[in-house]
């Protein structure tokens, strides 16, 4: 850890201590078992791994931020230091697969129906306190999507909660690119007051189908003159760079995971047969609140869902929503994931997905699924986060009270092993204050 971080945490502690009475036994303690230990052991733990089953009363040892080791006892180092659960549950990091916090008001470019050159990052406020909100709720991990206002958004982001860290530090290390696209109502509506295309939903796909042709040919010119370079043609000339096509393009080349806002039965078809057209795979359809009447179809092309638990009637495309949607989907064989598309929603995501209980009759590991496993899947980080499981990034929350109940609340939340979030410290939770790091 850098000298200057530790000043700025020291000089931290003495103010907290000087406003918070007790508070500076508790923050000293935290500071120095992080800088003394990248090792601990969470013990006497009920873990839900989600992936291989529950232990009953299990420990798991972390490692240099990794999962080394889950089971009923583990080998450890005595330097390592202890977090003992009591008996409390241990799941998983919550994972919110369509997020728009810290974005603001900057989530959607409305100038132009689109705009796939759009970089959410550019818009990400790393000190939102929604963030912050969302981590108190379990939340370790989110996809910042661009809004829905154009047929093809910008690229998202995808960050960890480390609310206290600088931006690049809450960065999502190798997280795969992903792109929204949208269709329906929301760009329809946003064009059509403007009085240009898309006023209709033939205009959305005729704008989408539009920009994806000149991405082919563009990805054509750029072949071909690489393949006259190639021969040695001293007059092959360099086509023109264009950022938006240029992200069309690795969309077409499989480079950028596709997400899609897409509502209505009929659209969610679509968009798969625009997919086939033009060779690229859908990653997940978002909202997709008619995915019951047509989850066969979903399932076969390989395509998941990030949908809400209960939400009805706010719109026309929402009318014939039902909250058995999810759990009907994924007996078909969709792969589902429950998200908050909210602030306020992130915060309780554990809630969400318990629904799918009462809601279709999901058992515990597949509504935790729908919001750990199968929301990473969708972002494409399933091989890092999830589950505990042996190699992960250890992202673990300790619940007081069952996790899929309104009985549960984070009591301590870790990233990477770190504790971020320990609802016993004074100061909001928060063990340190990593700025610099």
């Amino acid at each position: 850890m850098h000298r200057f971080t530790i000043r700025r945490r020291l000089g931290l502690l003495l103010l907290i201590t000087a406003l918070v009475p007790g508070a500076g036994v508790a923050m000293a303690q935290a500071a120095s078992a992080d800088v003394e230990h990248n090792e601990a052991v969470i013990k006497n733990a009920v873990i839900i791994t989600v992936s291989h089953g529950t232990l009953k009363n299990g420990s798991v040892y972390i490692k240099d931020g990794k999962i080394a080791a889950v089971g009923e006892s583990v080998n450890a180092p005595s330097t390592a230091r202890v977090i003992d659960a009591g008996g409390k549950y241990l799941t998983p990091g919550i994972i919110d697969s369509h997020s728009h916090l810290a974005l603001d008001e900057d989530v959607n470019e409305a100038t132009s129906p689109v705009t796939p050159q759009m970089m959410m990052i550019d818009a990400f406020d790393y000190q939102d306190k929604a963030i912050y909100r969302a981590l108190a709720g379990g939340v370790t991990t989110s996809l910042l999507l661009h809004g829905s206002a154009n047929m093809i958004g910008g690229q998202a982001v995808v960050i960890k909660h480390k609310y206290g860290a600088n931006r690049d530090a809450m960065l999502f290390p190798g997280a795969p690119r992903s792109i929204k696209f949208a269709s329906g109502e929301n760009p329809k509506r946003v064009y059509g007051v403007k009085e240009q295309l898309p006023s209709t939903r033939m205009g959305n796909f005729a704008v989408q189908r539009e920009a994806l042709v000149q991405a082919q040919d563009y990805i054509r010119e750029w072949d071909d003159y690489h393949a006259k370079v190639k021969r040695g043609d001293k007059d092959a000339k360099m086509p023109k760079h264009d950022l938006k096509l240029e992200a069309l393009a690795d969309v077409l080349r499989g480079k950028l995971l596709v997400q899609i806002h897409c509502y209505r039965a009929d659209e969610l078809l679509t968009e798969m047969a625009m997919a086939k057209e033009f060779g690229y795979k859908v990653r997940a359809f978002h909202h997709a609140l008619e995915a019951y009447k047509v989850a066969d179809k979903i399932a076969a092309e390989g395509v998941a869902i990030a949908t809400f638990a209960d939400w009805w009637g706010y719109k026309q495309e929402a009318w014939d929503a039902i909250p058995w949607n999810a759990v009907m989907s994924m007996r078909k064989g969709v792969r589902v994931a429950i998200k908050s598309d909210s602030d306020d929603f992130a915060r309780r995501l554990n809630q969400e997905a318990a629904k799918t209980m009462r809601y279709g009759g999901a058992t515990e590991e597949e509504a935790l699924k729908m919001v750990t496993l199968n929301a990473a899947w969708i972002i494409g980080v399933d091989d890092r986060v999830g589950s505990i499981d042996v190699g992960k990034d250890a992202d673990l929350v300790i619940w007081d009270g069952y996790p899929l109940s309104s009985y549960g609340v984070p009591n301590k939340v870790l990233i990477d092993g770190d504790v971020y979030f320990d609802r016993s410290l004074p100061g909001y939770g928060m063990p340190h204050y990593r700025e610099g790091q």
